[in-house]
């Protein structure tokens, strides 16, 4: 690791809010990593939008679904959550006896930054006598307000789940909620949020990809925009999309998601072709700057130091894990 002492790394780690601590290049990470899961009893879960090294040394890859049911199962006695910030807070949420560590606490989220508790606090006011159900991509604070949380996985379900004839709202994804409106015919009330990564996908590039790989279907998740889902072969999350091109018959696909999920999709079917759909600016492909900002060495530092680790207010724990166990709940019943 170099020159620095143990105390000043803490420091480091702690004051400045990420790992900006050098790494010895010659250090085997995969193997330091393997090491540390051991003498630590700790567990690395990762979404599917992490770079491929940290995919490959996870305990756990999955969409927020599969990683909020992971954690609240799991004897590990640290969590490290490969992610952004609210999926360490979910699995903080659900586990408040265990140490749960973020990489990088400046992985946040553009989605969960586009609901500011105050403001959504005002907007629920409004709307009195409606049920509010909020995709899980928000912060704990959001999940205190609602009253069942969400994911792209289960979010048809959950919506279909509630009684026709009581009021929602849904938040804080717009493009999500329109795409369910459009799915089970309920009118919701949609908080107006939305995913930079989904929302940049350029409609006229993916149009002259089609063009140039005519046999390749379009595959895109519901948190892209309208104009891209209506030219889209197969909606579905982010593990639904994995699973469709696992066994769909298609030998090409054009991917409207975050780039990360490529390399599962790779690893799983060697033998297609996985194009990621291009942005609305000079970029080839769309990588989310916020899940990229975890790194293997930072994911060493992080279970060597046992820092950066996600804490929370008690009180709001207990508020913002009432809809979490309701998704839950309703996931099983669903066998989802």
């Amino acid at each position: 690791m170099g020159d620095i002492h143990i105390g000043e790394a803490k420091e480091n780690i702690s004051n400045r809010g990420f790992l900006d601590v050098e790494v010895d290049p010659t250090i085997d990470l995969f193997g330091e990593i393997e090491r540390l899961k051991k003498e630590k009893n700790a567990i690395v879960l990762a979404h599917y939008y992490q770079e491929p090294d940290i995919q490959d040394v996870a305990d756990y890859i999955g969409d927020s679904l599969g990683l909020a049911q992971k954690a609240e199962k799991t004897d590990a006695d640290i969590i490290v959550f490969a992610g952004v910030h609210f999926m360490a807070e979910t699995a903080k949420i659900l586990n408040p006896n265990k140490k749960v560590l973020l990489p990088d606490l400046k992985a946040g989220c553009s989605l969960a930054d586009s609901a500011p508790p105050d403001l959504f606090r005002q907007f629920k006011a409004q709307h009195p006598d409606h049920l509010v159900i909020s995709y899980i991509n928000c912060t704990a604070d959001i999940k205190a307000l609602s009253d069942i949380i969400c994911t792209s996985s289960n979010a048809e379900k959950i919506v279909e789940s509630i009684p026709v004839d009581q009021p929602i709202i849904f938040a804080p994804d717009k493009n999500l909620g329109s795409y369910l409106i459009k799915k089970t015919g309920r009118n919701m009330v949609l908080w107006n949020g939305a995913c930079m990564v989904h929302e940049i996908f350029s409609l006229e590039k993916i149009t002259r990809l089609k063009i140039r790989h005519p046999q390749a279907k379009i595959i895109a998740h519901p948190e892209c925009e309208e104009p891209i889902l209506r030219i889209a072969d197969f909606i579905g999350s982010t593990t639904g999309l994995l699973k469709y091109s696992q066994e769909d018959d298609a030998k090409e696909y054009i991917v409207a998601t975050e780039t990360g999920i490529l390399h599962q999709m790779q690893k799983a079917r060697p033998d297609k072709t996985f194009i990621p759909a291009p942005p609305d600016n000079s970029c080839a492909c769309n990588d989310c700057p916020h899940m990229k900002l975890n790194t293997l060495e930072k994911l060493y530092l992080c279970m060597e130091y046992e820092l950066p680790e996600i804490t929370m207010n008690e009180q709001l724990r207990l508020a913002a894990r009432k809809p979490i166990e309701r998704m839950l709940e309703i996931s099983a019943k669903y066998g989802l």
